[in-house]
């Protein structure tokens, strides 16, 4: 899998399906509505993006952001940790999932900004170029 950008819709149903099977209708759509600012902040960095994208859609575009070659065992090992740390600071296995929804959507963020900073960047080389 080349872009990391097709695991979201697939990690997102597999969530949001734990949560109505664990927690039922009521108390998931309380655990999005408590991350509104989160949503926000990826609304936000997701609209910075399409304005990039629309500006410099006739250039061809340099990646000065080199693409993150983690492995999956790493990636996994990663979220494991942060899962037994959550275990215990969250009191038990109730709290752990409920973060879940939040480091999915840290995870998109940080996606989409590292995109945004490289049009940024691809932005101003162009004006320096223009000048």
């Amino acid at each position: 899998m080349n872009k990391p950008i097709f695991i979201f819709p697939i990690t997102f149903i597999a969530i949001i399906t734990t949560y109505l099977f664990v927690f039922g209708e009521v108390e998931t759509l309380e655990i999005i509505k408590g991350e509104y600012l989160s949503i926000l902040a990826l609304i936000i960095v997701t609209s910075i993006l399409f304005i990039f994208k629309f500006k410099l859609k006739d250039y061809e575009i340099i990646e000065f952001i080199p693409t993150n070659n983690s492995s999956l065992k790493s990636v996994i090992l990663f979220f494991l940790i942060f899962e037994v740390i959550d275990y215990y600071s969250e009191e038990g296995f109730i709290g752990m999932i409920k973060l879940w929804f939040l480091y999915w959507i840290m995870g998109l963020i940080a996606l989409i900004l590292m995109q945004t900073l490289n049009y940024y960047k691809n932005y101003k080389l162009l004006q320096k170029i223009k000048k």
